[in-house]
Protein backbone atom coordinates (compact mmCIF):
# COMPACT_ATOMS: atom_id res chain seq x y z
CA UNK A 1 0.00 0.00 0.00
CA UNK A 2 2.78 2.14 1.12
CA UNK A 3 4.46 2.02 -2.27
CA UNK A 4 1.40 2.81 -4.44
CA UNK A 5 0.91 5.67 -2.37
CA UNK A 6 3.90 6.68 -2.84
CA UNK A 7 3.48 6.20 -6.72
CA UNK A 8 0.23 8.32 -6.72
CA UNK A 9 -1.57 5.00 -7.68
CA UNK A 10 -3.87 2.27 -6.62
CA UNK A 11 -3.36 -0.82 -5.54
CA UNK A 12 -5.81 -2.95 -7.31
CA UNK A 13 -7.04 -6.51 -6.66
CA UNK A 14 -6.39 -8.24 -10.17
CA UNK A 15 -7.47 -12.69 -9.26
CA UNK A 16 -9.04 -12.34 -5.86
CA UNK A 17 -10.00 -16.40 -6.54
CA UNK A 18 -5.91 -17.06 -7.00
CA UNK A 19 -4.02 -18.20 -3.50
CA UNK A 20 -2.25 -15.96 -2.80
CA UNK A 21 -4.85 -13.30 -3.98
CA UNK A 22 -3.39 -11.52 -7.06
CA UNK A 23 -2.72 -7.27 -6.79
CA UNK A 24 -1.40 -4.89 -8.83
CA UNK A 25 -0.04 -1.13 -8.82
CA UNK A 26 -2.52 0.76 -11.22
CA UNK A 27 -4.46 4.04 -11.90
CA UNK A 28 -7.79 2.65 -11.27
CA UNK A 29 -9.33 4.74 -13.17
CA UNK A 30 -7.99 4.71 -16.48
CA UNK A 31 -8.05 0.14 -15.45
CA UNK A 32 -11.72 0.89 -15.32
CA UNK A 33 -11.81 3.04 -18.31
CA UNK A 34 -10.18 0.63 -20.62
CA UNK A 35 -12.42 -2.15 -19.39
CA UNK A 36 -15.21 -0.43 -20.95
CA UNK A 37 -14.20 0.30 -24.09
CA UNK A 38 -13.72 -3.17 -24.19
CA UNK A 39 -16.97 -3.90 -23.57
CA UNK A 40 -18.29 -1.29 -25.69
CA UNK A 41 -15.86 -2.58 -29.08
CA UNK A 42 -17.68 -6.19 -28.25
CA UNK A 43 -21.24 -5.21 -28.63
CA UNK A 44 -22.39 -5.49 -32.32
CA UNK A 45 -24.50 -3.23 -34.23
CA UNK A 46 -28.48 -3.79 -34.69
CA UNK A 47 -29.98 -3.14 -37.97
CA UNK A 48 -32.59 -0.76 -38.27
CA UNK A 49 -34.87 0.33 -40.68
CA UNK A 50 -34.46 4.08 -41.66
CA UNK A 51 -36.83 5.35 -44.11
CA UNK A 52 -36.69 8.45 -46.70
CA UNK A 53 -39.59 9.88 -47.98
CA UNK A 54 -40.37 11.48 -51.64
CA UNK A 55 -43.02 12.89 -53.64
CA UNK A 56 -43.37 12.29 -57.69
CA UNK A 57 -42.79 16.35 -57.79
CA UNK A 58 -39.53 16.41 -55.64
CA UNK A 59 -36.90 18.41 -57.18
CA UNK A 60 -33.21 16.12 -58.78
CA UNK A 61 -31.59 18.23 -56.32
CA UNK A 62 -33.54 17.34 -53.37
CA UNK A 63 -33.50 13.24 -54.26
CA UNK A 64 -29.72 13.82 -54.28
CA UNK A 65 -29.79 14.97 -51.18
CA UNK A 66 -31.91 12.25 -49.62
CA UNK A 67 -30.15 9.64 -51.44
CA UNK A 68 -27.17 10.67 -49.58
CA UNK A 69 -28.68 10.46 -46.38
CA UNK A 70 -29.82 6.76 -47.60
CA UNK A 71 -26.03 6.27 -48.11
CA UNK A 72 -24.91 7.60 -45.08
CA UNK A 73 -27.75 4.82 -43.78
CA UNK A 74 -26.54 2.17 -45.96
CA UNK A 75 -22.66 2.77 -44.59
CA UNK A 76 -23.88 2.40 -41.43
CA UNK A 77 -25.74 -1.22 -41.81
CA UNK A 78 -29.00 -0.11 -41.75
CA UNK A 79 -32.03 -1.14 -44.39
CA UNK A 80 -33.37 2.03 -45.69
CA UNK A 81 -36.83 2.41 -46.94
CA UNK A 82 -37.87 4.82 -49.68
CA UNK A 83 -41.25 5.47 -49.98
CA UNK A 84 -42.97 8.10 -52.78
CA UNK A 85 -46.38 9.80 -51.33
CA UNK A 86 -49.15 10.77 -53.53
CA UNK A 87 -50.98 13.47 -52.35
CA UNK A 88 -54.59 14.53 -54.18
CA UNK A 89 -54.69 14.19 -57.99
CA UNK A 90 -51.15 13.10 -58.31
CA UNK A 91 -52.35 9.30 -58.28
CA UNK A 92 -53.39 10.35 -62.16
CA UNK A 93 -49.64 10.64 -63.12
CA UNK A 94 -48.39 7.24 -60.98
CA UNK A 95 -45.66 6.87 -63.79
CA UNK A 96 -44.24 10.00 -62.42
CA UNK A 97 -43.58 8.41 -58.73
CA UNK A 98 -42.35 5.32 -60.83
CA UNK A 99 -39.41 7.41 -62.62
CA UNK A 100 -38.54 8.83 -59.10
CA UNK A 101 -37.72 5.51 -57.56
CA UNK A 102 -36.09 3.91 -60.32
CA UNK A 103 -34.36 7.10 -60.16
CA UNK A 104 -33.36 6.77 -56.32
CA UNK A 105 -32.57 2.88 -56.69
CA UNK A 106 -30.24 3.66 -59.53
CA UNK A 107 -28.53 6.01 -57.48
CA UNK A 108 -28.72 3.65 -54.03
CA UNK A 109 -27.05 0.42 -56.07
CA UNK A 110 -23.68 1.10 -55.92
CA UNK A 111 -23.97 1.14 -52.02
CA UNK A 112 -27.27 -1.19 -51.29
CA UNK A 113 -29.06 -4.52 -52.88
CA UNK A 114 -32.61 -3.96 -53.81
CA UNK A 115 -34.39 -6.41 -50.81
CA UNK A 116 -37.70 -5.87 -52.22
CA UNK A 117 -38.92 -4.09 -55.24
CA UNK A 118 -41.06 -1.32 -55.49
CA UNK A 119 -44.87 -2.30 -55.09
CA UNK A 120 -47.47 0.67 -54.91
CA UNK A 121 -49.75 -0.14 -52.08
CA UNK A 122 -52.63 2.23 -51.65
CA UNK A 123 -51.18 6.14 -51.88
CA UNK A 124 -47.65 5.15 -51.72
CA UNK A 125 -44.64 2.86 -53.62
CA UNK A 126 -42.43 1.42 -51.59
CA UNK A 127 -39.54 -0.43 -52.12
CA UNK A 128 -36.57 -1.77 -48.76
CA UNK A 129 -32.49 -1.64 -50.01
CA UNK A 130 -30.25 -3.26 -47.98
CA UNK A 131 -26.88 -2.89 -47.52
CA UNK A 132 -24.25 -4.83 -49.71
CA UNK A 133 -22.17 -7.44 -47.91
CA UNK A 134 -18.74 -6.55 -47.47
Amino acid sequence: MSIAREAGLDLVEVAPGAKPPVCRIMDYGKYKYQQSKKQHKNQSHHTKTKEIRLRPKTGDHDIEFKVKQAISFLKHKDKVQVSVQFKGREMAHVEEGHRVMAQVIELLSEVGKLESPPKQMGRRIMATVSPKAG
